[in-house]
């Protein structure tokens, strides 16, 4: 026990006990994290372990003969997709968890991860799968044919051009420089779940998606390597489709970041190998992705706790964008998504100031509803007014409102297909005193026919902060209590 320097009254006086904490504090913490990167990157342990995880990385060159790429920024990109790659699955697995049919040979899941240059934050931005794209110039990585640019989904860049083809891409449509690949599979990602000991997910709403054979009842889930591989990858839980799939990957690694930070796993020199070991023993990386990027992210990770992330995705300008020869795709808004790369580039918060309205709480947040307005009253203008109010509380309007066949309508009515009947609840809550109306076969996009009763639009927001789609969220306000 230290002690007090000497007075000229009396003995050394014993500096009081500090009193007991229950938990460690974030000093401490660092520091042991610290030595525990240290003992990885200089002791017995460390150089020949590292050397060996860099030699067991699988490499693609994603960079290749790459020009006019944009001006680096500050901090490190690393563009994370995952691919539906199968191959080292059993039989069992695909049966078990619906991983039947022939892999696509493309991206299931594209993210930008901005890791900023103090080492202190971490920011994601999903790129949706169907995103219009126009790629450049390039070599058809299975024909070996050159095409000039053309306009594809997002997505389809990796089978025509591979990761480089992925790469560039992105970087044309961000303008933020990529500094590093990661691809992760689906035996991949199983296998980093399972090594952390699983994830915990809570959900206030039951999820259940038979195509994927995703059944979760409400309440909190500790999911082992498929059944997280089911959650992330399910895509007909609502009709919201992809933008919901992505805010539940953006959900389940703020939980990752969760489960990594908060186990132990940091200050355990062995187990932090071993994890490691099992986990980039399976991906493919680019060549510089290494030794040193091990370490820095390591170091990085001492300080991280799911507050430190934040997670988003691309604001989109337009629904069901149709393009010849490619289909319906996202269509990205061009003033906001230039917004949110120009604050990667700089290395900056996603959104600093960020304030919580005292918008009702509804199940779907408006960013994932589409929505047609007809005009039901003889009052010209109505609907083009009842448009414009549910855009700018976040509802995806067609911005085309038309007359409806009948002009005589008093009570705005809100029309819905039943599969969609959680977007109806939530529209009808924006709309006071609207009348629900369920019309089988109407499809994904609900109507609102406008009655003479209308007045405004009310401010909604979903209860679960990661649901909007264009918004920001930390990863401590979407991982369980």
């Amino acid at each position: 026990m230290p002690t007090a320097p000497r007075s000229p009254a009396g003995p050394p006086r014993r500096r009081p006990r500090p009193p007991v904490r229950r938990r460690k504090p974030r000093w401490a913490m660092r520091v042991v994290t610290t030595l525990s990167v240290v003992v990885l990157a200089s002791a017995g342990i460390g150089h020949s372990v590292l050397s060996s995880l860099d030699a067991d990385i699988a490499r693609v060159d994603a960079f290749k003969d790459m020009k006019n790429r944009p001006q680096a920024g500050h901090g490190m990109n690393v563009l994370l997709v995952g691919t539906d790659g199968r191959d080292r699955i059993s039989r069992a697995q695909r049966e078990r968890y619906r991983l039947g049919g022939a892999p696509c040979n493309c991206t299931d899941t594209i993210m930008i991860v901005h890791i900023s240059e103090d080492r202190e934050r971490a920011s994601v931005v999903s790129l949706p799968r169907d995103s219009y794209a126009m790629t450049p110039d390039h070599v058809d990585a299975t024909t070996g044919e050159r095409h000039h640019g053309h306009p594809l989904k997002l997505n389809a860049a990796y089978a025509e051009g591979g990761p480089q083809l992925t790469v560039r891409t992105v970087e044309a449509m961000t303008k933020v420089k990529i500094d590093h690949y990661l691809e992760v599979d689906f035996t991949s990602f199983m296998k980093t779940v399972d090594v952390l000991g699983g994830v915990k997910i809570c959900t206030s709403e039951p999820l259940k998606d038979s195509y994927a054979g995703l059944d979760l009842p409400a309440g909190t889930h500790e999911l082992k390597g498929g059944e997280a591989l089911q959650y992330v990858r399910a895509r007909h839980v609502d009709g919201a489709s992809d933008l919901t799939r992505m805010q539940r990957q953006q959900r389940f690694l703020a939980a990752l970041v969760e489960r990594a930070t908060s186990s132990g796993i940091l200050l355990n020199p062995l187990r932090f190998r071993d994890v490691t070991r099992a986990v980039l023993g399976s991906v493919r990386a680019d060549k510089g992705f290494g030794t040193g990027e091990l370490l820095d992210l390591g170091r990085a990770m001492r300080n991280f706790s799911p507050s430190s992330s934040e997670f988003t995705t691309v604001p989109i300008g337009q629904m069901g964008y149709t393009v010849k020869g490619v289909g319906s795709t996202l269509k990205w808004d061009p003033e906001r998504s230039a917004r949110l790369f120009a604050a990667l580039r700089a290395d900056k918060p996603l959104a600093p100031y960020r304030t919580r309205s005292e918008a009702r709480k509804v199940d779907v947040a408006p960013q994932q509803i589409r929505v047609q307005v007809e005009n039901g009253t003889a009052t010209e203008g109505l609907g083009r007014r009842v448009d414009a109010a549910l855009a700018a509380t976040g509802f995806r309007t067609t911005r085309l409102p038309v007359n409806a066949a009948d002009r005589t309508v008093k009570r705005t009515v809100v029309a819905y297909d039943p599969r969609w009947d959680r977007s109806a609840k939530s529209l009808a809550t924006a709309l006071p005193g609207s009348e629900l109306r369920a019309v089988k076969g109407l499809g994904p996009t609900l109507k609102v026919i406008a009655g003479s009763d209308f007045e405004r639009v009310r401010k909604v927001r979903a209860v679960n902060p990661g649901q909007g789609e264009s918004g920001v969220v930390r990863g401590d306000e979407v991982v369980c209590d």
